[in-house]
């Protein structure tokens, strides 16, 4: 199967995991987008949902499903959403879609986080895709130098010659180069830098499930 084909899959067969009744946090990217997708023939089975990105929120209420705002939910029974990297203890890198820090929000208030994501996401040891950085604009400059100091390089994202802004209206910053063996430690250390809004190192809020795509089909991984 092609990788789109896989995301299918897995958007499918994250169904399985919703509260009939209930509200669902829906995360961002190409493979929640098969999720939401495959949530629409099931809208009238759920409350509707709290979406981690503009982008998302868009495409649920196009689909006919409610989009409620995190501050009117005390808790999730589930979020949904995927994985820029996912080692084998649910700890994850996210923010290639630029939506860490909402993701990461929703995530917070949710009793389970669900990963979808293809088996090219699965790996030892997370770093190798670059660890995007919310951040102050401001500390841009500080901020690198200091993730210099770990051994990674940091690069402002842009678009089209210009920097890439949050739907929070700040800047990301890629870091490459960076080899995490302690993700809850650096998730922890990082975080406390003044001008890091959020870091992508998703331990605190880790995954307590993975459905992987496969070429075999979908693989469940428990943590």
């Amino acid at each position: 199967m092609t990788q789109d084909e896989l995301k299918t899959l897995v958007g499918q067969a994250a169904l399985a995991y919703l509260t009939p009744g209930a509200l669902v946090g829906v995360g961002t990217g190409s493979t929640v987008n098969k999720f939401i997708d495959a949530l629409a023939g099931m809208k009238d089975r759920i409350r509707g949902a709290v979406s981690s990105s503009e982008a998302s929120t868009q495409r649920l209420k196009a689909l006919g499903i409610a989009v409620f705002d995190s501050n009117e939910v005390a808790s999730l029974p589930v979020y949904i959403d995927g994985a820029d990297e996912i080692d084998h203890q649910g700890y994850m890198v996210k923010g290639g879609g630029a939506a860490l820090t909402r993701e990461k929000i929703v995530a917070a208030q949710s009793e389970r986080f669900v990963c979808i994501a293809d088996e090219s996401k699965l790996v030892q040891t997370l770093g190798a895709f670059p660890v995007p950085v919310e951040v102050i604009p401001m500390a841009v400059a500080r901020l690198s130098r200091q993730f210099a100091a770990l051994g990674g390089s940091a690069t402002v994202r842009t678009k089209d010659g210009a920097p890439v802004l949050t739907d929070n209206g700040q800047q990301i910053l890629d870091v490459r180069g960076l080899k995490i063996t302690d993700p809850l430690a650096f998730e922890t250390r990082v975080s406390q830098w003044p001008g890091v809004v959020t870091v992508g190192v998703f331990a605190h809020q880790k995954a307590a499930v993975c459905l992987l795509g496969t070429a075999s089909g979908v693989k469940t991984l428990t943590f």
